[in-house]
C-alpha cells in the first residue's frame, strides 16, 4: 500500500549533552551529568513522528542499525541504503535549555544524495518530505517538478547549509516545491537577508509557500496571497534536538487530514513543542504527542 508520507534524506546517531548552563568557549570544557545516545535525523524523527499522528509513514536513508531498530519498533518501513562496511553518519549536540549546537561526521551521508537521486522515478507516496543539503539543486528541481506532475505534493528541509544559499539552481529548487520548512535563521540564510521582515519579503517569491518555524513564537506560513501567524503555548524545555522535524510531522498530518492553515500550523507547534519536553529527537512513547492531536 502506497503510504501518506514517505520521507527521504539524512539519518543520524545522535549524541547528545544535556543539561548545559552555556555553550563552551574556544579553548574551555565544560561538564554535564546529563547525555543521551538515540537516533535522529530529519528523514527519521518526521516519519516516526508523522506515524505517531496517525499516518503511513516510511523511510529511504541511509540508517544505522539502532535507527533500523527503532523504526520498526515504531512500526515505519524503510529502505537502508547504508553498505555493511559504511560508517553511519553520527552527530553530537551540545544542548542547553533554549539552545543547541552541533558536530556532526558525515559518514556515508556524503554517498547518499546520488543514491537517493537514482531511486527518484520510485518515489510513490501522497507526501514526500526531503531532509538533506542536495549537491546538485538542478537536478533535484527537475526531479521534483516530475514528482509533483505524478501527484505527490512535495516539501522540504534542508537545514542549515550555508553552500545553498549561492548553489546552482537553488532558486529553480525552491520554486519546484509545494512547501518548504525553515527556522529563523535559516529563513535569513537563504533569503540571504539581515531581518526577517525582508526575508518574508522575497520568500514570497522564492517559493510557493514557506512555513517557517519562529521557536517560543509559533510559526508563519508565507505565500503570495498568505501570512499567517500561529503562536505557541509556552513550555520549559528540556531539549530542543529534533523539535523542527517534529515540527514538520505535524504540519504534513494537518494537510494530510485536511486541517485548515490555521489548525496545520497549530497542530505542527505542538508537536515541535512537545518534541522539546524530552531529551533527543524521538520520544521514548506516544504519550509525548499532543493530546487530542491525532488524526482521526
Amino acid at each position: 500500500m502506497k503510504p501518506d508520507l514517505l520521507c527521504v534524506g539524512e539519518s543520524f546517531d545522535d549524541l547528545i549533552f544535556l543539561d548545559l548552563d552555556r555553550l563552551p568557549r574556544a579553548g574551555e570544557e565544560i561538564r554535564t551529568c546529563r547525555f543521551l545516545a538515540t537516533v535522529g535525523g530529519g528523514a527519521v524523527i518526521t516519519a516516526v513522528v508523522a506515524a505517531r499522528l496517525g499516518l503511513r509513514a516510511r523511510v529511504i536513508s541511509a540508517l544505522s542499525a539502532p535507527a533500523v531498530a527503532r523504526l520498526r519498533a515504531e512500526g515505519v518501513p524503510s529502505l537502508n541504503l547504508r553498505k555493511s562496511r559504511e560508517a553511519a553518519a553520527i552527530t553530537a549536540a551540545l544542548s542547553t535549555r533554549l539552545d543547541r549546537s552541533f558536530v556532526t561526521f558525515t559518514g556515508v551521508n556524503d554517498r547518499l544524495d546520488d543514491r537517493l537521486f537514482a531511486l527518484r522515478h520510485t518515489l510513490r507516496a501522497r507526501y514526500i518530505h526531503f531532509a538533506f543539503a542536495p549537491r546538485d539543486c538542478r537536478r533535484w528541481a527537475v526531479a521534483v517538478q516530475r514528482l509533483r506532475e505524478r501527484g505527490a505534493i512535495t516539501s522540504w528541509d534542508f537545514g542549515w547549509n550555508e553552500r545553498l544559499a549561492r548553489a546552482p539552481g537553488f532558486r529553480a529548487l525552491l520554486a519546484s516545491l509545494d512547501y518548504v520548512f525553515v527556522n529563523r535563521q535559516e529563513a535569513l540564510l537563504y533569503a540571504r537577508t539581515r531581518t526577517l521582515a525582508s526575508a518574508v519579503v522575497r520568500w514570497k517569491r522564492l517559493a510557493p509557500q514557506t512555513v517557517i518555524k519562529l521557536g517560543e513564537a509559533g510559526s508563519r506560513w508565507i505565500s503570495r496571497d498568505r501570512d499567517l501567524l500561529v503562536g505557541v503555548r509556552r513550555r520549559t524545555p528540556v531539549d530542543t534536538t529534533g523539535a523542527g522535524d517534529a515540527f514538520n510531522a505535524g504540519f504534513i498530518a494537518g494537510l494530510a487530514r485536511g486541517h485548515s492553515p490555521r489548525a496545520c500550523l497549530r497542530l505542527a507547534n505542538e508537536a515541535g513543542a512537545a518534541s522539546t519536553r524530552h531529551a533527543g529527537g524521538l520520544p521514548m512513547t506516544s504519550s509525548a504527542i499532543p493530546s487530542g492531536s491525532r488524526p482521526k
